[in-house]
């Protein structure tokens, strides 16, 4: 038989347990979204020349590749311009002129922000805020980067037509819902579980 716990041990429990986060299916609504944008958003794959020049301008060679916002080890490429904003696409793609070595907590942090407001910010894990001693060098680089190249949004509805376009966004929409609906009953399904569990 345990003994009775006195409130600070009470408390000191509570602070020591987490109870994992409970998962429903609108929790995963921004990963559908962005299914949905990331399926319309076309790939080039650059060729050895052009990879070669987008180092060239960055300062960097094949064997001394790092992350372009810091300077630490690169782990994957970010895209410069954003491909989504407000759910939606913003017309950039990726393409090499779009795209620079990051490090993934540059990458993280930046999220879908402008490179350069989000360079010089407070942002958590901003190479600006984590101290960066070269940044006006890399943020030189980075703005000879982003003039390399023409790079346009593309007008994704005008390409396909309103009509097209927004069916598109209209059937994501009702995938949402059907979602909103299984929660629902789901919601009342595990309501009967726990019910059931507990007696």
């Amino acid at each position: 038989m345990t003994s009775a716990l006195s409130e600070s041990d009470r408390a000191a429990l509570r602070t020591a347990f987490q109870m994992p986060a409970g998962q429903t299916m609108m929790s995963r609504s921004s990963t559908l979204t962005n299914a949905f944008v990331a399926s319309l958003i076309p790939v080039i794959e650059p060729t050895p020349e052009e990879i070669a020049e987008a180092l060239g301008i960055l300062g960097m060679s094949p064997t001394t590749v790092r992350c372009a916002y810091c300077g630490d080890t690169s782990s994957e490429w970010d895209h410069l311009r954003p491909l989504v904003v407000k759910r939606r696409p913003t017309g950039f793609i990726s393409e090499i002129a779009n795209l620079v070595p990051s490090c993934g907590k540059c990458n993280q942090s930046k999220g879908n922000k402008h490179w350069l407001k989000w360079i010089r910010s407070n942002a958590p894990l901003a190479p600006a805020r984590r101290g960066v001693a070269d940044i006006e060098q890399r943020i030189e680089r980075l703005s000879a980067f982003e003039k390399w190249r023409d790079v346009q949004p593309i007008e994704f509805e005008k390409i396909l037509g309103r009509d097209e376009y927004h069916a598109y966004w209209a059937s994501l929409e009702q995938v949402l819902d059907s979602m909103r609906e299984c929660q629902q009953i789901a919601n009342d399904l595990k309501r009967r579980i726990i019910e059931a569990h507990i007696r």
